[in-house]
Parts: structure tokens; C-alpha cells; sequence
């Protein structure tokens, strides 16, 4: 008799346990939807993530509370990102952020019911995004990282005086490097540099392609590709080899000591960016109403890693004070 009232007893809380459970589970269901599409797992992609969600608190949106968010990435193939533009349609977001050229460019071709805010690309015109510099697309607006690339040509004259020469690296399938080698040929001319540009088919060919460099650059570039970034330790290596300085647009390369310093845009800034634009889409804003956003000169920072300008044999001018030096 006992073993049965037992048995009763342990049934009749399961049905509570389950009740309760499939009561409560519709409402996390009902939370508006966030929907984050990233390339790949990369430190400059990250901080934007983390800014947006930042921006997205302190506007009022908190994560589990009244917004819930779901992140996806294809770890840089893309092969992978139909399958991952195709499993986010499916949950329903109200909002769907696209990060990096390839992410965006195929979203916006396939994604045309749901609101598309890009991140992280430097320029979102000629990705074929929006429709001109402020004015965004049908369904899709966002926040770019574009840099300012004669304040990065001063900035390295600073620290190398003599440099006349720069080693860039680029993708050829990627409209953000095209976009970059232009740009940087013409701001090099302006400060009487010599560009040496690197076309980069796939990222094996890197070891191979670096040798063109050697004994001809005085330091190496490496912007926000998508496709040059992540081989950032094998370009570091190889530059070491050949006794060549590495300038990065992020500086988190420059903290874990890989590259000699950085100058570009703080990418928690450009992610709080990305933010803004969807609060005001959850607020019922369309993408086409709301003007593409880009950096501000003030929200670019400067790095330099001083035990690699120590192995460099560079030395550090004095009045850096508006620079961060880390060891």
C-alpha cells in the first residue's frame, strides 16, 4: 500500500513538473527574438557582438527578460552560411544582424521578410548593401568599421619615421579588401608611400605569397578582411622571419603581443552602433528609414606593444602620451 501511494505521489509531481514547465516555456518562446548571423569566431566580430548587446541594455533591452538572443557562426567557411541564413529564418527574429561582407550580401538577397542590420564592413556601398553612403537599402541598414587610413599612414610614421613602404595583404573575392586596397593606395600616395599589394587567393597561399615582400617592405597592414584576418598568427610568423613589423586594425592582436600596434576603430563602439539601430527597429522603426552608421574620428585608438618594438630594435619616441603602450 505504501509502495503504491509512493508511486502516486512521485506521478503526480512529474505532471506538476511538466505542467509547469510547458507553462513557462511558451513565454522565454514569446520573448522577441534577436538573431545574430557571424562569420566566425574572431576577437574584432566578438566586441561588436558584446557592444551591441551593451547598447541593447542600456537602451532597455535586457537578454531572458524582455529580448532574447541567438548567435550562430560559420567559423569563416562559406560553404556553411546558406544553412545558417536558412536555420535563423526559421526561428522567426524580429530582427536578424548579419556580421561580415559574405553574411550580409547573401542575407540580403535571401532574407527579405525579416529587418537586416549589418555589422563589421567597411564599406557597405560597394558590398552592395545600401543604396548610397547614408541612405540604406530596402530591408537592410547597419553600422560600418570603416577606417581612417591617413591617420593610420601618420600614426605609423610616428613610431617608423623612415618607413616609405607597406606590405598589404588583400582577398580578392571580398568586396571590404577592394574596398581597402583602394583606399590605402590612395592615402599611401598622399603621404609618399609605396603600397605593395599582395592578391591573396586562399589563405595557404599566404606563407608563399609573403615572400614577394621580403627586403621590400618596411611594415605590413592588415585590415578587417574576413578572409586575412583570421591567418593573422601565420602573417605575424612569416613577417618576424623576414624582420618586418605588423600593423593590425584590431588592437587585441597587439594586447596578446602577435603585432607591433594597431590604429583603427574601437569595435565595441562600432557594435553599440549596430545597437541603436536595432532598438529603434524593435521600437518599430523599418531598416529603410534608418541612416547607415560609420565611425567617428574619436573612436579610433592607438596601440603599440613595446616588447615587440623591443624585437624589432625600434625605439619608442617620447611623446606617445596619446597612445597606449603595452608590454
Amino acid at each position: 500500500m505504501k509502495f503504491k501511494l509512493l508511486s502516486v505521489s512521485v506521478l503526480v509531481i512529474a505532471c506538476l513538473v511538466v505542467f509547469l514547465f510547458q507553462k513557462t516555456r511558451p513565454y522565454v518562446k514569446q520573448l522577441p527574438l534577436i538573431a545574430v548571423a557571424n562569420y566566425g569566431q574572431h576577437a574584432s566580430l566578438q566586441a561588436a557582438i558584446e557592444g551591441m548587446q551593451e547598447e541593447l541594455a542600456r537602451e532597455g533591452y535586457i537578454n531572458n527578460k524582455n529580448i532574447r538572443y541567438i548567435i550562430q557562426d560559420v567559423n569563416f567557411d562559406l560553404a556553411l552560411i546558406a544553412q545558417m541564413i536558412a536555420n535563423l529564418k526559421n526561428e522567426r527574429p524580429e530582427v536578424m544582424v548579419v556580421m561580415a561582407t559574405p553574411i550580409a550580401q547573401f542575407a540580403k538577397e535571401k532574407v527579405h521578410n525579416i529587418p537586416l542590420v549589418y555589422g563589421v564592413i567597411t564599406d557597405p556601398l560597394t558590398a552592395g548593401l545600401i543604396k548610397a553612403k547614408n541612405v540604406a537599402g530596402d530591408n537592410i541598414t547597419g553600422s560600418s568599421d570603416q577606417q581612417n587610413l591617413p591617420a593610420f599612414l601618420t600614426f605609423v610614421k610616428r613610431i617608423l619615421p623612415h618607413a616609405k613602404r607597406v606590405g598589404l595583404l588583400y582577398s580578392i573575392a571580398e568586396a571590404n579588401d577592394a574596398f581597402l586596397l583602394k583606399n590605402l593606395q590612395k592615402a599611401a600616395q598622399a603621404a609618399n608611400m609605396e603600397l605593395i599589394a599582395l592578391p591573396i587567393d586562399a589563405p595557404r597561399d599566404i606563407p608563399i605569397k609573403m615572400q614577394a615582400v621580403k627586403g621590400k617592405a618596411d611594415f605590413i597592414y592588415v585590415g578587417v578582411s574576413g578572409t586575412i584576418q583570421p591567418t593573422l598568427p601565420v602573417i605575424a610568423a612569416e613577417a618576424l622571419k623576414m624582420n618586418i613589423p605588423v600593423f593590425n586594425a584590431d588592437d587585441s592582436a597587439v594586447h596578446d603581443g602577435l603585432v607591433l600596434g594597431s590604429y583603427g576603430v574601437n569595435y565595441k563602439k562600432v557594435g553599440a552602433n549596430i545597437g541603436k539601430l536595432v532598438a529603434m527597429i524593435l521600437k518599430g522603426k523599418k531598416p529603410a528609414e534608418l541612416e547607415p552608421l560609420y565611425p567617428e574620428d574619436k573612436d579610433s585608438h592607438a596601440v603599440i606593444n613595446r616588447k615587440q618594438a623591443l624585437k624589432f630594435k625600434i625605439a619608442l619616441p617620447k611623446d606617445l602620451h596619446d597612445i597606449e603602450i603595452v608590454n
